[in-house]
């Protein structure tokens, strides 16, 4: 085990680094290479979501400059951040927007990022100051005072929530929330906490009647529960792991989503990345290694790390070559996107949390 754990970290720094590309860019799938597969799903694209991950994780695995250079990419390229201070669904390489859809929690994530490469030394983000605080003003420009005041869609890019319906998707207000106060540390703005606090309070009054975090909520709700509300309790630090709410949101992605220590996005999710010709073969997801090395972080931080260590393991005993896909299926015949870089980044962040980096 030792062994495979050390290989698939090295593995997983050369993944990293053939998805940062030489304009700043970080993809999603480093699709030019002969590695990956031409029957699934093309990801050679920035989605900045994914990218704050491998930036994170870059940080853990030593690689040094890639941060900045993203930073550099999104302040310079990102077509549409000048205009309104938000970042949309995904880019092209060259930095075009390939698909325009306001997904808020890219912001937040991207502020996040911005605190966390930093913190240690705020004085030097001056060199994205900008990036800061235009972002960080666009998230408040747009939310009135319950919900944003324009359509928004989830991380999994499959749900929207409408302004007339007061809607929010909780992992986008928990990426929002900490975004914002991620910018206040570097550059304080009452502003910025004054909205961040209206987020949680909506936050925290919805999921408090019904005692965990759901998919949304709004004059209609979605309470169906949701893996990604694992990112209230980690990275996003918007409940502590040990406070109600939180423990069960956990007990319920763990009763309904969890099979044999595979973390599943939702409940009768078909997206599998798997591909004919043009048409998405839809037949089934598997279980997400991102997902999987989530609840592990979170379960450490929990104090079970007997679990975390079973969730770990569970992805490493299933990877079978050097990569590591976006899902992994109980069955031969399917194909994922593979290797995600996400995932990748994940795995370092895991093997961090377990000591074993």
């Amino acid at each position: 085990m030792k062994e495979r754990i050390q290989c698939l970290q090295r593995v997983s720094k050369d993944v990293i680094q053939d998805c940062c590309l030489e304009n700043g860019a970080i993809v999603a799938a480093n699709s030019t290479k002969p590695y990956y597969s031409k029957d699934v799903k093309n990801y050679f694209y920035v989605w900045p979501r994914d990218a704050l991950f491998a930036c994170i994780a870059g940080e853990v695995a030593g690689i040094g400059g890639i941060q900045e250079k993203f930073f550099d990419w999104l302040l310079m390229r990102a077509e549409g951040w000048e205009e309104t201070g938000l970042f949309y669904e995904k880019y092209y390489p060259n930095g075009l927007q390939a698909l325009k859809r306001f997904q808020p929690d890219q912001t937040g994530s991207i502020l996040y990022a911005l605190w966390h490469y930093y913190r240690d030394d705020p004085a030097k983000a001056d060199r994205h100051k900008d990036l800061v605080l235009h972002s960080a003003e666009g998230l408040c420009r747009f939310w009135d005072q319950d919900h944003f005041s324009i359509i928004t869609n989830d991380l999994w890019e499959e749900r929207m929530t409408f302004p007339d319906m007061k809607e929010n998707f909780s992992y986008s207000l928990g990426a929002c929330i900490r975004g914002l106060l991620s910018a206040d540390q570097l550059y304080p703005d009452q502003r910025y906490v004054d909205v961040a606090r209206e987020m949680r309070g909506v936050l925290f009054r919805n999921s408090e009647e019904r005692g965990y975090f759901c998919r949304s909520f709004g004059v209609l709700n979605d309470e169906r529960i949701d893996a990604s509300a694992l990112g209230l309790i980690w990275p996003f630090d918007i409940v502590d792991v040990k406070d109600p709410l939180a423990q069960e949101t956990i007990r319920l992605i763990e009763k309904g989503l969890v099979r044999d220590f595979g973390v599943h996005r939702y409940e009768q999710d078909e997206y599998d990345g798997w591909m004919y010709q043009t048409l998405h073969r839809n037949k089934g997801a598997g279980f997400w290694p991102i997902l999987n090395f989530w609840m592990c972080i979170v379960q450490s931080k929990n104090g079970n790390r007997d679990k975390a260590l079973q969730y770990y393991k569970k992805v490493v005993n299933s990877t079978y070559n050097e990569f590591i896909p976006e899902q992994i299926f109980d069955n031969d015949i399917q194909q994922s996107i593979s290797p995600l870089c996400w995932s990748h980044s994940m795995f370092i962040l895991a093997s961090r949390e377990l000591d074993f980096i």
